[in-house]
């Protein structure tokens, strides 16, 4: 049906392309001519469109943005996303869905950090303040208090977000309410910095390999920038492009990072965290074996028609056996070579260059990721206070986001399993809000359902011969390989619509149809990882080094449960922590932040659309409104729905002059009757099918239009009066 709209009205109008996230478009009429509509958008460009571009009016609430966006009347993606960008360009970077916070990055210091505003926030409930940070913080700090109920607050999005600035305004604003600023507050906010040096790269990069345009770990940039120059003397260190371990990616430098001075805050940090001088050292030496174990030349050599390697490299070589504490002979020989013990004998045998270089990455990711527990362990050592009978707690959880990129492997499967089990434990809490919004109107909501993600994580990880175990089978078996992985992956799920098959044959990946899109994952190098295993003759010479640090390291794995963790493949280990992370977030009340950077270039005041949308439906936000949709997703008062809609009634009053619930229910029975779905009266609102707003708007529009002929012809016999009477 052909619509009309008044000057002044605003409408959503159909994206320009058909691309993944194209959303309609809130704009302002200007003006109609012929079958042309004149628009104003948000950046107050205005261009003509075809009339038949409009797709409906916009609802009221959307006209003026809300603070909290599940009173959106409208509750579509697109009106979500519109609420965003009017807030953002007024710098209200906070938004609520519900009990989550929606914090888009400014890219600029804002004065919202204060005393004041800490003393603004406290004690508040969520609504009673505009949205906040601190608001966040405030009304978990409370629920703890009057529920005596552990809290959790799970700070997501993607890197650049801000995840880690609302983690420390969080941790700040706790330490700031719980009446002094004591030593172990102080404590817990140096932890950060420490653990996003160590544990944190631009993206979620591994330690031996970078995609184009991801740097390693931050703590390699940040040493090499801040060390002196005797420190760089004595580990024989010299700058980040040197490294083959830090320029993978291409790009050696974070926006917004200063490498040198983190550095010193970081070793600040870990003296407030009560590292030693030596402890920071070791750690250092480590990492300066680390890269030049990268620069390490290796040479393929064949003898008596086996495949054999050389290290014809005695400078680095040399370099590294120092700092491990080991003879240089000793180090050459582990990292080239292969002792099998089989019947009590042992059988050695010769790496090829492959094998030894993934040898080596091996070795390299097994001391990396020993060196991290180190920090945790010292870090936790150090905040636990054995007096201390906490029984209750706020845990702050900064988490990495769901993440799809050019190539995808096994890091990313795990990355995206963790944040599909985060997507459900997220969609619960957001349909028991719903529930209990119906509950409070009155509503009968018993019939309403909705889809969660349950069979993307079984396919994944849950149900046997889910995709997880099966890797695992095959990375146990001697003559696995990536292939037959695949093969197996493919035989055992093709048949589910979640399960991708690439499209062309020859192609070494899979998808999953994730709750955030599509993913595909190329398999070489799938089972290696998963094995995350180094071979019994580096660990041996571990076990020779005069290096105590390393030794340490690795002995601290004597006790049953590390020893039975040591022949665990990786997909295990991730799992079972996981499992443990959810049993935790599963006996906490939730609070949800999520973080959106606006633009890629970090720049303040710029809002890219296709971006944010992005973001929004990664971030599994969008399941709100989805769940919304499945019950009923257009809402009203009852005085702003006589306001709009009166005219489709008989004898109906304006809405001051009337009692607007049952003008209301006059109008949706004139109206509605015929609609197949139903529609309901709450206590102080209107719940509508999309189905109900499309017919009530189309109603609309007629009576306009039919109005607008009587004016064009009134206004005609106006004129004709004027001329010839």
């Amino acid at each position: 049906m052909s619509r009309i709209d008044q000057q002044g009205d605003w409408v959503w109008i159909k994206p320009p392309s058909n691309g993944e996230f194209d959303i309609p478009t809130g704009c302002k009429i200007v003006r109609t001519d012929r079958g042309r509509t004149l628009v104003c958008d948000d950046n107050d460009h205005e261009y003509w469109i075809p009339s038949d571009q409009v797709l409906k009016g916009m609802h009221l609430t959307s006209q003026r943005g809300v603070e909290d966006m599940i009173t959106l009347g409208d509750l579509h993606e697109h009106a979500i996303l519109r609420n965003l960008h009017l807030r953002y360009k007024k710098r209200e970077i906070y938004t609520y869905i519900g009990s989550m916070l929606v914090a888009i990055n400014p890219y600029e210091i804002l004065p919202i950090y204060t005393k004041t505003q800490v003393t603004q926030y406290q004690g508040k409930k969520i609504g009673d303040v505009p949205p906040h940070i601190f608001a966040i913080g405030d009304n978990a700090y409370q629920d703890l208090k009057r529920e005596q109920k552990d809290q959790c607050i799970v700070i997501s999005g993607e890197s650049g977000a801000g995840k880690t600035e609302s983690t420390k305004l969080i941790l700040q604003y706790l330490a700031a309410i719980s009446g002094k600023h004591s030593w172990i507050e102080q404590q817990i906010i140096d932890a950060n910095p420490i653990l996003e040096a160590f544990g944190n790269a631009k993206t979620k990069s591994r330690i031996v390999h970078q995609n184009k345009g991801e740097r390693n770990y931050h703590i390699f940039y940040a040493m090499l920038a801040g060390m002196s120059r005797e420190e760089k003397k004595k580990l024989e260190l010299e700058d980040a492009p040197k490294y083959q371990y830090l320029t993978g990616g291409q790009t050696l430098t974070c926006d917004g990072r200063n490498d040198a001075s983190e550095f010193v805050d970081i070793k600040a940090a870990m003296k407030v965290l009560s590292f030693s001088d030596d402890d920071i050292w070791n750690i250092l030496r480590l990492l300066g074996a680390i890269l030049h174990l990268g620069n390490l030349k290796y040479k393929g050599v064949v003898v008596q028609n086996l495949d054999t390697t050389e290290v014809n490299d005695p400078v680095n070589s040399a370099r590294v056996a120092t700092l491990l504490g080991v003879q240089k002979s000793l180090l050459i020989d582990s990292l080239t070579r292969k002792t099998i013990t089989a019947q009590g004998e042992k059988v050695v045998s010769s790496l090829s260059k492959e094998a030894a270089h993934n040898a080596r990455d091996a070795f390299v990711k097994a001391i990396y990721g020993r060196i991290f527990v180190r920090i945790v362990d010292q870090i936790n050592k150090t905040l636990y206070k054995a007096q201390m009978k906490q029984r209750i707690s706020i845990g702050v959880l900064d988490i990495f986001g769901f993440e799809n990129f050019d190539v995808n492997s096994f890091e990313q499967l795990c990355i995206n399993y963790a944040n599909e089990n985060l997507q459900q434990f997220f969609v619960k809490h957001i349909f028991k809000m719903e529930q209990e919004d119906y509950t409070r109107e009155g509503i009968n909501w018993q019939h309403i359902e909705f889809v969660d993600n349950q069979e993307i994580l079984d396919m994944i990880g849950m149900k046997p011969m889910n995709l997880m175990s099966l890797i695992d089978e095959e990375s146990k078996f001697p003559k696995g390989t990536d292939m037959t992985m695949l093969a197996k992956l493919q035989s055992t799920h093709d048949s589910k619509t979640i399960y991708l098959k690439s499209k062309y044959d020859q192609s070494k990946a899979f998808g999953i149809q994730h709750f955030a899109g599509a993913v595909y994952y190329s398999v070489p190098g799938f089972l290696e990882k998963n094995r995350d295993s180094f071979s019994a003759d580096l660990r041996e010479m571990i076990d020779k080094s005069s290096n105590q640090f390393l030794c340490d390291l690795f002995n601290q794995e004597n006790g049953i449960v590390d020893m039975n963790r040591r022949h665990m493949t990786l997909s295990s280990q991730f799992r079972t922590s996981l499992d443990a992370l959810m049993r935790t977030l599963g006996v906490c009340q939730p609070s949800f932040v999520r973080c959106i950077k606006p633009n890629e270039l970090k720049k303040s005041n710029l809002f890219d659309r296709d971006l944010c949308v992005r973001q929004l439906r990664y971030s599994g936000m969008m399941e709100t409104a989805r769940i919304r949709r499945a019950g009923y997703p257009i809402r009203h008062t009852y005085k702003e729905f006589v306001e709009r809609y009166r005219i489709l009634g008989v004898g109906i009053p304006p809405a001051h002059k009337t009692d607007c619930r049952v003008a209301s229910k006059k109008i949706c029975e004139r109206i509605l009757n015929n609609v197949g779905e139903d529609y309901q009266f709450g206590h102080t609102k209107i719940f509508l099918k999309d189905s109900h707003d499309l017919l009530l708007e189309e109603k609309r529009t007629t009576v306009y239009l039919r109005y607008a002929k009587i004016c064009l012809k009134l206004s005609k016999l106006k004129l004709f009066c004027k001329i010839f009477l």
